[in-house]
């Protein structure tokens, strides 16, 4: 079964630049899953998005994301696991769990 692992920070914590031991937790993590992990990225941040809306056949944009919160999307995984709570497991090791949240999202099987 696949699982997306949402990453969630306060983005305020990278206006610096990135931490590169935090950076190495985050490489280790995908050493130790290589074998599970099928996808992922970190994400740019939110100044650098749009939100696309389609209302009545028309198209409108606005910049950055459609809602302020204190923790925005910053990165994602797309694992295999045998059910939730195994890739719950796999999410409490990403080093941004330590600072934010991880949401995991079972991804829905249409065949």
């Amino acid at each position: 079964m696949q699982f997306l692992l949402l990453i969630y920070e306060n983005e305020a914590r990278f206006n610096k630049g990135y931490d590169q031991a935090e950076l190495e937790e985050y490489w280790a993590f995908g050493k130790e899953f290589s074998g599970a992990i099928k996808g992922g990225n970190a994400l740019q941040l939110t100044n650098t998005a749009k939100t696309v809306r389609v209302r009545n056949g028309k198209r409108s944009t606005t910049d950055g994301p459609f809602a302020e919160t204190k923790e925005q999307l910053g990165g994602f995984y797309l694992v295999e696991a045998k059910d939730i709570d195994e890739a719950a497991a796999m999410a409490e090791k990403i080093p941004g769990a330590r600072f934010g949240s991880i949401e995991v999202r079972p991804i829905m099987n249409f065949s």
